[in-house]
């Protein structure tokens, strides 16, 4: 039986002393839990709520309220298969004792999780996903073309499934008006200089049909500092391999004006903070989207095979901040692992290096 709380924050119907949630996968999904999980936090201070995800992403919850705790981990070598992931319920269950787990990914892994858990009485609460809608918005014909509810609000679905009423108490990593302290970057680079304009690019995603072709946002880059002859500092951020050789190769041209962090390795909290002193960020619809705007950094989103009607635009982003095309045919993907039936995506190649630098002109402005 569910242990109960002495006394019960308002909304939570169940009385839950402690609660354990999961998210894994994809970095740019567990980003969008921030805003709903910290929420939840603040509206139930007496509450301890337990987050597990992989390890790399449990370094991006900086700042966090003193009742959330993060769990990072490795559910692909540590906790692998089924053993390892009833020894892995086992510690949580343990050390957390859980009265509820809110499972906010709703894969085969967080199942058998909450499978264990449940063998102890603890209550299981599940993403839905709304499969069939995803299919009827992206299929090739006959497409229904309305907005599914953000992926944040399905998160904030599973909190009230247990009875726990999460009202919106997020304002940005920083606080919504502060800034990061400069030390925190400090591996990074210096201080900003007063009057000084900094840009991030981060033209990389995890699958093609999400990517600018790079060499048109190299022809962004290039009209940036043509244009901003003093004053513009512009920041890479990419993974290591292709990518960091393509931004190396970016930032050589323009020594002590582009910096690339591509495969650094400086770690989200030096990252976040450098975000949240960039005037302007230009992302795809990736991780690095996300992560910009939870530091409160105007974002400039691209998209291609995706869409926002999908549900993962950025926090608190614009419309107008969505950079896409009125193709007939977007989206043809949820995630945009599909390859193009047209075989030349269109949806990204159309979009001219214009259209990015003006918008992106109009936010340093």
């Amino acid at each position: 039986m569910a242990r109960k709380a002495e006394h019960p924050a308002a909304g939570n119907l169940h009385g839950f002393v402690s609660v354990l949630l999961a998210r894994f996968s994809a970095l740019g999904d567990v980003a969008m839990t921030v805003p709903v999980v910290y929420s939840a936090c603040r509206c139930y201070p007496d509450v301890r709520f337990t987050l597990v995800t992989r390890p790399a992403a449990a370094s991006l919850f900086v700042n966090a309220p003193e009742n959330l705790r993060l769990v990072g981990a490795d559910v692909s070598h540590d906790y692998k298969g089924v053993g390892g992931l009833r020894r892995l319920a086992s510690e949580l269950r343990k050390e957390f004792r859980p009265d509820a787990f809110l499972d906010l990914h709703n894969v085969l892994r967080t199942n058998v999780l909450g499978f264990f858990l449940g063998l102890h009485g603890v209550q299981k609460y599940t993403l839905q996903k709304a499969r069939a809608r995803r299919r009827a918005l992206t299929r090739r014909r006959n497409k229904v073309m309305l907005p599914l509810i953000s992926q944040r609000a399905r998160y904030r679905e599973v909190f009230f499934q247990a009875g726990i009423s999460v009202n919106d108490r997020f304002r940005g990593l920083y606080g919504g008006r502060g800034k990061a302290p400069a030390d925190a970057f400090a591996a990074i680079t210096g201080p900003k200089a007063e009057g000084e304009k900094w840009v991030g690019i981060a033209p990389f995603a995890a699958h093609k049909g999400k990517i600018y072709p790079p060499e048109m946002m190299e022809q962004v880059l290039d009209r940036l500092m043509a244009e901003w002859p003093e004053g513009l500092r512009v920041f890479l951020f990419g993974g290591g391999g292709e990518e960091a050789s393509t931004l190396s190769r970016w930032a050589e041209k323009y020594p002590g004006r582009v910096a690339s962090l591509a495969g650094k390795k400086y770690g989200f909290p030096s990252e976040l903070a450098l975000l949240n002193h960039l005037d302007a960020m230009v992302a795809m619809d990736s991780a690095n989207m996300h992560l910009a705007a939870l530091a409160e950094t105007p974002t400039l989103s691209v998209w291609g095979a995706t869409h926002p009607y999908c549900g993962f635009k950025a926090w608190r982003q614009s419309d107008a901040d969505a950079i896409q095309l009125p193709l007939s045919c977007r989206p043809c993907s949820v995630f945009g692992k599909k390859p193009c039936h047209r075989g030349d995506y269109l949806c990204l190649t159309a979009i001219r290096p214009e259209m990015i630098y003006q918008r992106l002109s109009e936010l340093l402005k």
